[in-house]
């Protein structure tokens, strides 16, 4: 069955650092399991398939707050979380002799460290629309009763925007209370 995208190729392509010459077939499969993993773990799965129902009849007026939803806090995410999935792959092809990787006569292959960066940083960016995401949410959910109707073995919307890094925690007292946690560093 095919997956109803929350964005499009020309959105990708004017929204990130993808190339508008990037195959259409190259990336597609990486904004497929962006929606399905990290998109759908943010809205829930009852929110994520209401949207899918509605993309049809998006522009709708009736469908205004879900346009906006989509619009300003969920495309910006998934461009972003799709650049972190695609970037690690995207020098690399698997045809029937093997894995190969695309060296261009006029380019320069990047390192493994760079790669690293390019992807941290899309990490980064997309877990800011994350954090942008569960603030309107948080402040919204009355106006989405599916994204808090989740039961079962549906997935419950996370509230964490992070996925790596370090966090330290210093205890000290305040005021009496010894439990008090600070947080003192974060990579």
């Amino acid at each position: 069955m095919a997956t109803q995208l929350f964005i499009n190729r020309t959105d990708l392509v004017r929204n990130s650092i993808i190339d508008g010459s990037v195959d259409t077939n190259k990336f597609i499969q990486f904004l497929k399991i962006s929606q399905e993993i990290h998109i759908q773990n943010y809205m829930g799965t009852e929110l994520y398939n209401e949207l899918i129902g509605l993309m049809p009849t998006i522009d709708q007026p009736a469908n205004a707050k879900y346009k906006t939803l989509l619009t300003e806090y969920i495309q910006p995410m998934l461009i972003w979380f799709a650049q972190v999935e695609y970037i690690p792959f995207a020098a690399y092809q698997i045809r029937n002799g093997g894995v190969y990787k695309h060296v261009s006569e006029t380019s320069e292959t990047v390192s493994k460290n760079e790669v690293d960066f390019l992807v941290e940083k899309a990490r980064t960016n997309a877990e800011w629309y994350a954090r942008r995401f569960i603030d309107y949410m948080a402040f919204n959910q009355s106006q989405f009763p599916k994204y808090v109707s989740n039961s079962n073995d549906d997935i419950y919307p996370s509230q964490d925007a992070t996925f790596n890094g370090w966090v330290l925690w210093a205890i000290k007292e305040v005021h009496g209370n010894q439990n008090q946690k600070k947080k003192i560093w974060r990579n």
